[in-house]
């Protein structure tokens, strides 16, 4: 038969109460009293249960997992996965076990985020970025319960966020295209309403005119991150006169799509079109040709999600958002093949 904490207390000859608050590292207690308690938890091997804890703490030990948006991600997106892989570690070994909350079903009713954190008791919510965020979100991020959002730039008195620095993405991008004497860059971007695509778009045509390139209108188009958008939005920048001599996918998933219709097109990569991702995801190394592309750390973004969860779910007063230096990964992609001299 299991111990319970009304046990110790018998044997200790002490409150259930008072075995409680040594379980749970609580001030107050007596050394003599808590050395005695501690030596019958030694000597009987107890365990407390979650139960225990939970009525001690007032907390559940519960984090939400939301994937935001009318369009979000998914367990499978490659980019996200890393992440939460990566937050999922870190935060199990905080303590905490992940509830995660379906938005199909509700959307109806707005999805109602804030009521079902108050139902399940959860001690705060981690917020994964989509597009078209439901007013529930904005919602949940200005209640009480604490709130990490990734890529997800909002505000709130218990929210705050991380995500790598986007405006320094695409600056990484045109400084090495310009340093390798290209000016005509084309730009695929996720929808103009996301916050990452505007920082990322802001990034883009700042780092443009300061190094003196043209933004060409015809080579900028806005899609959703996914492989399709990056299809169509490479066939009508091929449209135009002239095709740019590189192009700029703010996701790897577009630039996989972006490949597809520059190869349909009977150009070559990159000595006809230069072509960078972004994300890093593990399937750039293995195209042919492997990808450049500027690296998010995915497991950094995941454990400081968690490290800044777990800080606001225990009273930080105010939690900065914080910003992860991204890094330009070049591969082959972005890479001119050199030709060979020919024999005389």
């Amino acid at each position: 038969m299991s111990l319970t904490i009304k046990d110790i207390a018998k044997m200790a000859g002490v409150s259930p109460g008072t075995v409680s608050k040594i379980i749970n590292n609580y001030g107050g207690i007596g050394e003599s009293t808590k050395q005695k308690v501690e030596k019958v938890i030694q000597e009987t091997g107890y365990r407390p249960t979650f139960s225990a804890k939970s009525l001690a703490t007032k907390k559940s030990n519960l984090i939400g997992l939301i994937y935001a948006g009318k369009i979000n991600v998914d367990f499978t997106h490659p980019f996200f996965n890393k992440v939460m892989t990566s937050f999922k570690k870190v935060i199990g070994e905080l303590g905490y076990d992940i509830l995660m909350f379906s938005n199909e079903q509700f959307q109806g009713d707005n999805g109602d985020y804030l009521a079902r954190c108050r139902h399940f008791h959860v001690d705060g919510c981690l917020i994964i970025a989509g597009e078209e965020i439901e007013e529930a979100v904005y919602e949940l991020v200005q209640s009480e319960v604490p709130c990490v959002g990734v890529d997800l730039n909002l505000t709130g008195p218990n929210y705050s966020f991380v995500m790598t620095d986007n405006e320094k993405i695409s600056t990484k991008v045109v400084e090495h295209l310009y340093l390798q004497n290209i000016r005509e860059v084309g730009f695929i971007n996720g929808k103009q309403d996301s916050s990452v695509a505007i920082l990322r778009e802001q990034g883009f045509r700042n780092a443009m005119q300061q190094f003196g390139m043209t933004v060409n209108e015809d080579w900028v188009y806005h899609g959703d991150f996914f492989e399709e958008s990056g299809y169509h939005g490479m066939k009508k920048i091929l449209e135009s006169p002239t095709p740019p001599k590189a192009v700029f996918a703010a996701s790897d998933l577009m630039a996989f799509g972006a490949k597809k219709a520059i190869l349909e097109h009977g150009l070559s990569i990159p000595n006809d079109i230069c072509l960078i991702g972004c994300d890093d995801i593990d399937a750039c190394q293995y195209s042919t040709p492997q990808l450049s592309t500027v690296k998010q750390d995915k497991e950094k973004l995941g454990k400081l999600a968690a490290h800044l969860l777990n800080d606001l779910v225990n009273g930080a007063e105010e939690k900065r958002p914080i910003l992860v230096d991204p890094e330009l990964v070049l591969r082959e992609s972005c890479t001119p093949v050199k030709k060979e001299l020919s024999r005389r």
